[in-house]
């Protein structure tokens, strides 16, 4: 059982900790279960068949292509991210707040929608042949796959490179200046190495969110695992190679956790007394701040401006009314799938954070990463599992909403638990004893002590998995019952047509609502 140090408490939290686990446990078995399924329909070829899937050439072809994309995209990031989280922290320059928000804002930019953009403005009738009269080639393959790709992601490198560099000891820099190191090598030996756990943290998200990526590498025609198992899924009949796929991009994402879990492991990078907190000076550019202001400008090019006006420009070149019809559809459906994962992934948070906070121990570590366990499973193989599970137990629910709105659940679960336990560090244990002393009951002591605390986190947590299921594109396309429309299937099913004109609206009605989202996510961490 799971305990706590508080003798008076032990009886109280004891019962909460089970009441607790029973969520945990169920969403493990949700998540998890469907994984055997998919076992078995892998397995289920037989001898020199089963040879010949596992051993072909083509699946040495996408591992190599697969870490291509992936090392090229980390390549990519740092090059765009850490310039830019170093400029908008520790040196002096006007703007920096808007720069920030600028920067993270293309969060609100899904991946499909960077690749439409990019698609639209190459071609013989592409925005760039309409405007100057002189067509440039179109980006596919890939060199399209990586800059959408690295332009979509980069705010995550970005963000927690940014809340790195502004919680570090300024007493390491200012020893090592006081030994004489210059600045640049005050950096690279100083101030780098205190920045690994931010570099491997967003490096593994980016890295899962690349090999999760399946409206990139689709509209792009660069083959992955990803791209491979959607093909497969659809032109074959029993499957069976697409389940291999999918367990083969498992594995390559259990190793990746295994490498970033190594590469951390007893690394320490804390004060080793109390210190004080004081803020870095920032630097003096001089002249060269003109530098600093052109390269965070191209870098919004690059990553917000260019996407967006790609996705205006197409707007108002192929406005049709009749598209608006199908544009309020579209956007009903995505939102009843967004607002019930979100409202469902806020209340699940609650116990995996709570047995978090409340019960540290390895037990409870453990439990409390199942949903992180879930999350790292790419979209394209938990939807398959999903289908295998469903098909053999309950197939009369099999392409149905409350599945769909059951696998983003499980599947973003793991984004929501993050502000709800920060909420939880916040509330004191002794407020729930306090109530009881007054004569509450279990669940009226929760309401009326825990749960005021934990509204905003929960709140959040409800803003980001509605962001990230608004954006959603492989659990829908797999999942979402025949001849139903969300804006993320209208933008991917219109742009593999080259019909930019038409997917327009939805991109941008996309762009709008997870805008305001990232303002709303951004505007507490740009006031410090």
């Amino acid at each position: 059982m799971l305990k706590i140090n508080t003798a008076s408490t032990h009886r109280y939290f004891s019962i909460s900790a089970i009441v607790a686990v029973i969520p945990i446990v169920m969403v493990g078995i949700g998540g998890l279960i469907p994984l055997v399924y998919l076992l078995a329909k892998a397995f289920s070829a037989e001898g020199s068949a089963l040879v010949q899937i596992v051993f072909r050439w083509r699946n040495a072809k996408l591992f190599l292509n697969t870490l291509l994309l992936t090392a090229g995209v980390l390549a990519l990031n740092l090059l765009l991210a850490t310039p830019a989280a170093w400029l908008t922290t520790r040196v002096n320059l006007k703007g920096r707040r808007l720069f920030t928000v600028l920067c993270a804002l293309p969060l609100a930019i899904p991946g499909y929608v960077m690749a439409y953009a990019l698609l639209a403005i190459g071609g013989n009738t592409g925005i760039v042949a309409q405007l100057i009269g002189t067509s440039i080639p179109r980006l596919s393959g890939y060199p399209g796959a990586l800059l959408a790709l690295s332009a979509y992601t980069s705010p995550y490198l970005f963000l927690n490179l940014r809340i790195a560099l502004l919680g570090l000891d300024p007493s390491l820099e200012e020893s090592a200046r006081s030994l004489g190191y210059k600045h640049y090598e005050t950096f690279f030996h100083v101030v780098l190495p205190q920045l690994r756990p931010a570099f491997y943290a967003s490096g593994l998200l980016i890295s899962l969110h690349v090999l999760g990526d399946f409206g990139v590498v689709s509209l792009m025609r660069y083959e992955t695992f990803s791209y491979a198992l959607y093909t497969e899924y659809m032109l074959s009949f029993e499957h069976i190679y697409a389940a291999w796929l999918a367990l083969m991009l498992l594995v390559f994402t259990a190793c990746l956790l295994y490498l970033e879990a190594k590469l951390l492991n007893n690394a320490m990078f804390h004060r080793a007394g109390r210190g004080t907190s004081r803020q870095v000076p920032m630097a003096q550019l001089g002249a060269s701040r003109f530098s600093a202001y052109a390269y965070l400008s191209l870098l919004t090019l690059i990553t917000v401006i260019v996407p967006t006006s790609a996705v205006v420009l197409w707007m108002f070149r192929g406005m049709d009314m009749s598209a608006l019809e199908g544009l309020l559809e579209a956007l009903i459906g995505s939102l009843s799938i967004a607002v019930p994962a979100g409202v469902l992934c806020a209340l699940l948070a609650v116990p995996f954070a709570y047995i978090g906070v409340r019960y540290p121990s390895r037990t409870s570590n453990a439990l409390a990463r199942v949903a992180y366990i879930v999350y790292a499973i790419p979209p394209l193989a938990f939807a398959l599992s999903l289908i295998f599970c469903l098909l053999n137990t309950a197939d009369f629910i099999y392409k149905t909403l409350p599945v769909l709105i059951y696998a983003c659940t499980l599947h973003f679960l793991a984004e929501a638990i993050g502000p709800v336990r920060s909420s939880l560090y916040q509330a004191s244990p002794n407020l729930e004893e306090a109530a009881r002393s007054l004569g509450y009951s279990r669940i009226q002591a929760f309401f009326r002590t825990l749960f005021p605390i934990l509204m905003r986190g929960m709140l959040t947590a409800t803003a980001l998995v509605f962001l990230a299921t608004m954006k959603e594109l492989p659990l829908t396309f797999l999942l979402s019952p025949a001849g139903y429309e969300t804006l993320a299937l209208n933008v991917w099913s219109y742009t593999t047509e080259a019909m930019f004109a038409e997917a327009a609206p939805y991109a941008l009605a996309i762009l709008v609502f997870s805008g305001i989202f990232v303002g709303v996510l951004t505007r507490h961490e740009t006031q410090t």
